[in-house]
């Protein structure tokens, strides 16, 4: 994973395939934490207003499919970064500073002002390149 101030890998499992890069659609899955440890429900209140073939549940844990142009601004900025360089069926856990997340907005009820975040990503598919479509 390519250092970046503001985001430290905590751990990771290497996947399989080539590697997401800038420009590659990718379909992950995530949970979030804030650094003291209390999840954040987003998955759950995602759950209640999209599709459900793009919901999971795993030993009663909500798991969304989230599907991303990398280097198009789709998810914050330290989910876009910690993306790169995975392959399908890896997973990361790493820690995001506030200016590559909700800054000093942060989600009113969910996520404060400036918060610290512990996020886990798995790829669940292997990145394809946006422009032709193709797996590279």
């Amino acid at each position: 994973m390519k250092r970046l101030s503001g985001l430290k890998l905590l751990e990771e499992r290497d996947g399989e395939g080539r590697q997401a890069e800038k420009g590659d659609r990718v379909v992950y899955n995530t949970r979030i934490f804030l650094n003291r440890g209390d999840e954040v429900p987003l998955n759950d209140l995602q759950a209640k207003q999209i599709p459900k073939e793009i919901i999971r549940v795993v030993d009663g844990v909500t798991f969304i499919d989230h599907t991303i142009v990398l280097g198009r601004r789709q998810a914050i900025a330290g989910i876009e970064h910690a993306l790169e360089g995975m392959k399908a069926g890896g997973y990361r856990k790493v820690r995001i500073g506030p200016h590559l997340a909700y800054r000093e907005k942060g989600i009113p009820d969910l996520i404060p002002a400036d918060a610290v975040l512990v996020v886990e990503l798995w790829v669940q598919e292997t990145p394809m390149s946006e422009l032709n479509g193709s797996k590279r």
